[in-house]
């Protein structure tokens, strides 16, 4: 017998016109405290945000057997999409009004298998360095004891929003 997942997610253009309007930081807790919806990728995963603070965002998972791949671990892609989201939230949480960020790479190294008996795990993301242009993010994925799962680096590039 197959098992089902069923979700639902807002309207992404909400928070999509949002960004830029104020700073990256007020922006990320607009949506920490649910007053912009979260991006539909949270809703598909099931991750949560958990917030951020000026260069550093955190975000968590409870692994679950609809994350596995065929041999009987949490995919890598999710991996990276904590890492992707913890890292350039980092960025985000930098920008002054006006500005976005979009990534131009993600690297991440594999260290320890996630599975359901893992429990909740942790991604934490903080910015490295910061220019007028580009800035480089990283984050690490680590479980309850702080064990290290996982590693990734970022670019970012940084660009104006158009005024609205």
């Amino acid at each position: 017998m197959g098992r089902s997942r069923t979700y639902e997610w807002a309207d992404p253009a909400i928070s999509a016109a949002a960004v830029g309007q104020r700073t990256g930081l007020e922006f990320l807790r607009e949506i920490a405290s649910g007053r912009l919806p979260g991006p539909p990728i949270g809703a598909t995963v099931d991750f949560a945000f958990e917030g951020a603070e000026h260069g550093r965002a955190v975000f968590s998972l409870v692994p679950g057997e609809e994350h596995y791949n065929p041999i009987g671990s949490v995919h890598g892609g999710i991996y990276a999409i904590l890492l992707d989201s913890a890292a350039g939230c980092a960025v985000q949480s930098t920008l002054p009004q006006g500005m976005a960020y979009t990534s131009l790479d993600l690297t991440v190294k594999f260290l320890r298998p996630i599975t359901v008996d893992t429990g909740t795990v942790r991604a934490v993301g903080t910015v490295v360095s910061s220019g007028r242009r580009t800035a480089l993010a990283q984050a690490q994925l680590v479980d309850a004891s702080d064990r290290l799962l996982a590693h990734a680096t970022s670019s970012c590039m940084l660009f104006p929003v158009p005024a609205a």
